[in-house]
């Protein structure tokens, strides 16, 4: 058989039995990729798990059992003065949309007051903070992608807001991948 004619048997019996190995393999991805167990779900404003974070009141949306472990959002309501110190995940990215009021927020080292409809994200292993400024309370929806700190919002809940137990903080925090800077 000469070359050019091995070729052009080789090649379509070559794709009559790669085409169909990959068509399988890719639905075999899609399914393995497809969460399975989610249901849509629709959630009122006035609605959801609400927790005292130390002083962060944080109304939870949509955790991780109802995504998939995608994503958890909640809705921080937070009075002017309160914040988060700088810190950094291992874990998870997050989305901070200001809904009310102005958030002084710091990412890698840059400091910016968002406003209401600004949106900051803030990727794991970048440290990063925010506070309330100004003189009326903030309402801000927070994103963090893949879910699981939902988890550690529930142990903080737990603990006495006044004053904070900073060392019981960073033994929760460090033990869900977060540690302060």
């Amino acid at each position: 058989m000469d070359r050019k004619k091995f070729i052009k048997t080789s090649g379509v019996g070559l794709g009559l039995v790669l085409i169909p190995r990959m068509i399988q393999s890719q639905t075999i991805t899609k399914k393995k990729n497809h969460t399975v167990n989610t249901e849509p779900k629709i959630v009122k404003d006035s609605e959801g798990d609400v927790l005292n974070v130390i002083g962060d009141i944080q109304t939870h949306k949509l955790i991780g059992s109802d995504t998939g472990n995608q994503i958890v959002e909640w809705v921080d309501n937070v009075e002017p003065g309160i914040g988060i110190p700088p810190h950094i995940h291992t874990k998870e990215d997050e989305i901070f949309r200001v809904i009310k009021g102005q958030i002084e927020i710091t990412v890698d080292g840059k400091t910016t007051v968002l406003n209401e409809g600004d949106v900051a994200f803030a990727p794991k292993e970048i440290p990063h903070s925010w506070k309330v400024v100004g003189t009326e309370k903030a309402k801000m929806i927070t994103s963090a992608f893949p879910s699981g700190i939902e988890f550690m919002f529930k142990e903080l809940a737990k603990l006495p807001v006044d004053p904070p137990d900073f060392k019981k903080v960073s033994e929760i925090c460090a033990k869900h991948g977060i540690s302060f800077v």
